[in-house]
């Protein structure tokens, strides 16, 4: 069987496990754009102050941080901090011929810790919270990309 057919059970489940991150870092994208709408504000770009349809009425105070938006922006960054490294390491891994199960633990922990992360940062929890969270996803990229390594190091 080809390791990178769907008809691969493991190239599935990183298929599926990659999909909703980059589906998640898009959508980021998207709650940001609406809690600006939200709250008229937290605008970057000084042309955003120009009189629209949907800013029918700038104000200068548009361009200051907005704790709301600006909660989101950061959850976004940090996605865009990691989840390049989970596309390429669970890629990689898929091709070291894992067992199922613990691709599917490995690559569903991984989206798991991510979605939990996304909900205690959304939700203003500690950061010994978001730290331990972060953590666990961490871990699950090191040892696929150790086992990546160990795989190729022993061809």
């Amino acid at each position: 069987m080809d390791k990178l057919s769907l008809q691969n059970p493991v190239f599935a489940a990183y298929v599926i496990a990659a999909t909703l991150m980059i589906l998640k870092a898009v959508g980021m994208s998207w709650l940001t754009v609406v809690r600006m709408m939200q709250v008229k504000g937290g605008f970057r770009s000084p042309e955003d102050l120009r009189k629209t349809p949907l800013n029918p009425e700038p104000n200068v105070q548009q361009l200051e941080p907005n704790e709301r938006v600006e909660r989101v922006r950061r959850i976004q960054l940090n996605d865009l901090e990691n989840l390049p490294f989970f596309l390429v390491a669970g890629f990689l891994y898929v091709l070291t011929d894992p067992s199922l199960l613990l691709a599917r633990i490995l690559l569903y922990g991984y989206v798991v810790s991510r979605l939990l992360h996304f909900a205690a940062y959304a939700s203003a929890r500690s950061h010994e919270t978001r730290a331990t969270l972060w953590t666990i996803g961490s871990l699950i990229l090191i040892f696929m990309t150790i086992r990546t390594l160990i795989a190729a190091i022993a061809q």
